[in-house]
Parts: C-alpha cells; structure tokens; sequence
C-alpha cells in the first residue's frame, strides 16, 4: 500500500484541520493506520490511530479531548480531525500503515510502536500560529 498525507497547513490558535491520509494499492481494510508528528528538534510521537475495520481507536493523551482518528474502507482513506490546535501542535504529520491486528477481540488493547508500520507517507506540515 503506499500513502499520501493530505490536509497540513497554517492555522491560528484555536482552529481547527482534517489531514487525509489516502491509500493506494493493496487492499486498505488489511491495515491498521497510525498517525504520527515530528516537530522540529524533537523525536517522532505517536498521535493517533484505528485499528482494522475501524474496530477500535487509540488517542494520546497530548491530544486526547482534542484530536480523534477514522477511517473510510470505501474511500480508502485515514483521517485524524485536529480541533483547538495549540503551538506546540505544530509539526510534520505521517500517516502509517501495518498490518498489526491491535484492537481487534482476542488481542492487544493498545496500537503497536511505530517501528511496526511498514509503510510511511510523506508528511504534511501544521503550523499553528499564537
């Protein structure tokens, strides 16, 4: 499957953006999709993720109350809706693909670090402006 991230751009404090992540090739519904961010400086972190089928959903807690992640199998797409954005929001945003069954009944509850996704988009820049 490749990627493409979509959606990234500059917003005032308190704004609000939906990044696509868009899916092509192999069959979208056998992947979990994380969404990850880097800010300048710093290492890469988790944000967010669905499990297969959109089974289940994984925020984390810098973002939780403010971010949420879904996924559309029809439309083979990923997306994670940013609201009241902060500076410190500010990033490159990938979203991530793997095959991990995380979230499904049987097995674990929590999505996989990111050294599990196989396949990465090319990020998309938010920049949030105080």
């Amino acid at each position: 499957v490749q990627l493409q991230a979509s959606g990234g751009g500059l917003v005032q404090a308190g704004g609000s953006l939906r990044l696509s992540c868009a899916a092509s090739g192999s069959n979208f519904r056998s992947y979990a999709l994380g969404w990850f961010r880097q800010a300048p400086g710093k290492k890469r972190e988790f944000v967010g993720a669905v499990s297969l089928g959109g089974v289940s959903e994984s925020i984390a807690d810098s973002v939780k109350g403010r971010f949420s992640v879904s996924r559309d199998n029809a439309e083979n797409t990923a997306y994670l809706q940013m609201n009241s954005l902060k500076p410190e929001d500010t990033a490159v945003y990938y979203c991530a693909a793997t095959h991990n069954t995380w979230g499904l009944p049987g097995t674990a509850v929590t999505p996989p670090p990111s050294d599990v996704y196989v396949t990465w988009g090319q990020g998309t820049l938010v920049t949030v402006s105080s």
